[in-house]
């Protein structure tokens, strides 16, 4: 899978309030950006304290692989458990797939609390 092109800017962040903070990715979501997209993501929960839905909009998600899948989960659980409810907006048709054979499609778009079991991840 491809890394980011330097022009594009990836991911980008819009907080519209307090409570809420948007995430935008583009390329592919894998073992050579996912780290960074973890990472982005902890730093805005670290910085907005009251937040409470951290949406991540995949409409311009290219590619997701096992690594990509991995740190979606592990960010649900960290959202999860602060109580944060991770939205994963405008997901094109693969990434559907993908958690739908994998069965992470309930767990990840779930409330907090209500995300049922992400077994083996």
């Amino acid at each position: 899978m491809t890394p980011y092109p330097p022009d594009e800017r990836c991911p980008t962040v819009t907080t519209p309030d307090r409570y809420t903070a948007h995430l935008h990715l583009t390329g592919d979501l894998d073992h050579t950006t996912a780290d960074e997209l973890l990472a982005l993501a902890l730093r805005q929960m670290a910085a907005q304290p009251d937040l409470r839905a951290l949406h991540l909009n995949c409409a311009r998600v290219r590619a997701c692989d096992p690594m990509g899948l991995s740190v979606l989960l592990a960010l649900h659980r960290r959202t999860d458990a602060a109580g944060i409810h991770l939205h994963l907006d405008d997901r094109p048709p693969a990434l559907d797939r993908l958690l739908t054979v994998t069965g992470t499609l309930g767990p990840l778009t779930s409330p907090p609390g209500r995300s049922g079991s992400t077994t083996g991840c």
